[in-house]
């Protein structure tokens, strides 16, 4: 055991602190503010500091380190669990602290600055991706009451919809054509932004080891290889398994069993939302690659013929092991598609 134990419930301003001896009891509780709470780390000996991993707890893990404190970080999930009566800063502390004693709770790593800038580039991505589909959403909306329909396709929509802005003939009225200009101008704003943030991720992919082996896997592009490496700075050798890769991933299926019986239900939604949204087109990718070997060409004909999204849905599953033995091994896995054996599901 650790001679003196911290956990902390961090906070943006207000820090809640709880000491605990070798033995794990509590001996000592304060409420801090920053400013507080950085000098009092400074000015005391501490062997291990135990937090949630929330939002600034990677930056405090670092700072910590930085004073040789070691630091753990557990799911907030899982303390959840440990809290006893009413939700407080204390008795998330104290919660802390039981939920460090269990042996099957396994702790967060900490991300470096270069994960979490690599993260908050996906973030600004997909957020401009979501402005740029509402935008164009409401100039359909706008051009469908005027008895004009706007084909689909992100890229063909704005193309039509700049055609009938342009022309002065069309039933849009001039009251509302310079507003709409503006909006189609804040839509082709937002396409030169995204572009440029994913030529700042293909500059990273480039220099980025872990990411030019990723992308040698069938069906895994730019965005789903720089999310991967972000997520896990390119080293997963602290997985036991590709099994247990996959089930970090969040893409295993909800199980229930009782003795004998074993059912299998549909994935969860238990997931990293962010890094799990790329695995859908990378198994639409693969589905759409021709297979080099007639072996693998009759699985994906059995596989289609069991439905266009249940085979995506069966690749979307596999698809995350296949990462784990690329970055474990540092070999290249050989480009040829393969496609999981669908089985019926239960019920």
């Amino acid at each position: 055991m650790h001679a003196t134990t911290v956990a902390v419930d961090l906070a943006k301003s207000v820090f809640q602190i709880a000491v605990a001896d070798d033995q794990w009891r509590i001996v000592e509780t304060q409420r801090l503010t920053r400013t507080q709470f950085e000098r009092w780390f400074a000015n005391r000996s501490v062997s291990l500091v135990i937090m949630e991993a929330c939002g600034s707890a990677h930056h405090w893990a670092r700072w910590l380190n930085g004073l040789g404190i070691s630091v753990r970080l557990l799911p907030a999930q899982y303390v959840r669990a440990y809290v006893r009566r009413n939700k407080t800063d204390a008795t998330d502390a104290a919660a802390l602290l039981e939920a460090a004693r269990a042996a099957d709770i396994r702790p967060v790593r900490v991300k470096s600055v270069e994960q979490q800038a690599l993260q908050g580039l996906h973030r600004i991505r997909s957020l401009w991706m979501g402005t740029r589909t509402s935008r164009i959403n409401a100039l359909r909306g706008f051009c469908r009451e005027f008895g004009i329909t706007i084909p689909q396709g992100a890229r063909t929509g704005v193309e039509t919809i700049g055609r009938v802005l342009a022309d002065p003939r069309s039933a849009v009225p001039d009251l509302i054509r310079h507003t709409a200009s503006m909006l189609l101008e804040e839509i082709r704003l937002l396409e030169a932004r995204i572009a440029q943030v994913e030529r700042e991720l293909a500059s990273v992919a480039r220099q980025s080891p872990a990411c030019t082996l990723l992308l040698s896997v069938p069906g895994i592009g730019l965005l789903t290889a720089t999310a991967l490496v972000a997520a896990t700075s390119g080293d997963v050798t602290h997985f036991q398994d590709a099994r247990h890769f996959s089930s970090w991933f969040g893409l295993t299926p909800r199980e229930y069993s009782s003795g004998s019986s074993r059912y299998l239900g549909r994935i969860s939604k238990r997931r990293a939302t962010a890094t799990c949204a790329c695995c859908s087109p990378t198994a639409r990718a693969a589905c759409c690659e021709r297979p080099r070997w007639p072996k693998a060409r009759a699985k994906r004909s059995a596989a289609s013929a069991a439905g266009r999204w249940r085979c995506r849905a069966a690749l979307t599953t596999t698809k995350p092991p296949v990462p784990w033995p690329t970055s474990s091994r540092a070999s290249a896995t050989p480009r040829c598609a393969t496609t999981p054996r669908l089985t019926k599901q239960p019920g």
